[in-house]
């Protein structure tokens, strides 16, 4: 019959060690190993335990999950003061925060804003009752693709331009343009999906170049090029929350998050940068304004892509 050492098991038949990281256990037996901070009384796990598990300290009350959402909603710009602090470890880590928050807002958006896209696009009708865009003869197109910094295309009463573009590109575009008009409806029809689609992926890749837009404007501050990161990741999660509250139909509460949206940005500036007011204030409108060029080009170039491809 198999015999049990003494030196992994006491006398009442449980480990005298750690399971996890082997270390002797004092007596009498603590709670958790001093080593490693494992539970030294294992048992298999119920069903409330694996909800605990869930949830742990990262949803309650009085965890990591409510206490960094108070300082992002309500304390602009403390968040990130308190991560460059080295004051982290009570708080949901930038990055993780920033996919939690903006994951939850895009499946929001894609949800609410689907059917409104079907909804709202015209009937589309043809022969023998088969789908297409119906077109209306005499009337002249007019489309337009682009504008940004001068780079467009598209038809003006009913004649294609195209200006500052690859001639490779605006010949593809012409072809499409005025030569499968029931095509590039469609294809017009599905493009606002599309970007739906793709927004997430977007506002992620231009994260970097927000930061960038930080480092530029904020040489003065001498900080590191991942610091400006830290406060990109944070107003964004905060941007994402205010875009969860847009989507819920009810005026005063869009009013006051479209308000919250551009008055919050500038006072974490300051708060973070430290910079006076009239400084910080002619910083954020160059901000804003390089991240809406920004955005505007990606979104742009993305359409042109999506037309001729």
């Amino acid at each position: 019959m198999p015999t049990t050492s003494s030196s992994s098991l006491t006398d009442a038949g449980e480990p005298s060690r750690c399971a996890n990281c082997g270390e002797r256990f004092a007596v009498p037996k603590p709670n958790y190993c001093g080593a490693c901070g494992q539970e030294s009384n294992l048992r298999p796990p119920g069903l409330m335990e694996f909800i605990q598990q869930l949830g742990g300290a990262y949803i309650s009350t009085e965890g990591a999950l409510w206490r960094t959402l108070w300082r992002l909603l309500l304390q602009p710009g403390q968040l990130t003061k308190e991560y460059l602090a080295g004051r982290r470890k009570h708080y949901v880590l930038p990055l993780r925060l920033y996919l939690t928050i903006s994951v939850l807002a895009l499946l929001s958006l894609r949800l609410m804003t689907s059917a409104q896209i079907e909804d709202q696009a015209p009937q589309l009708r043809g022969a023998g009752g088969a789908s297409s865009i119906e077109l209306k003869t005499g009337e002249q197109a007019n489309i337009q693709i682009g504008g940004l910094g001068g780079y467009r295309a598209g038809l003006k009463d009913g004649v294609f331009f195209c200006e500052q573009l690859p001639a490779t590109m605006c010949k593809r575009l012409e072809r499409r343009l005025t030569l499968d008009q029931v095509g590039m409806a469609q294809e017009l029809l599905q493009l606002s999906e599309r970007a739906l689609n793709n927004l997430g992926a977007t506002l992620f890749v231009l994260l970097p170049c927000f930061a960038i837009w930080l480092k530029l404007l904020f040489l003065d501050r001498r900080m590191y090029y991942t610091e400006h990161m830290v406060f990109a990741l944070h107003l964004h999660a905060f941007w994402f929350a205010m875009l969860l509250l847009l989507l819920i139909d009810w005026p005063p509460l869009s009013a006051a998050a479209g308000l919250a949206s551009a008055v919050y940005p500038v006072i974490a500036l300051h708060r973070v940068y430290q910079t006076p007011w009239w400084s910080t204030l002619l910083r954020a409108f160059v901000l804003m304004a390089l991240n809406v060029s920004s955005i505007a080009l990606v979104l742009a170039v993305f359409a042109l892509l999506t037309l001729v491809s």
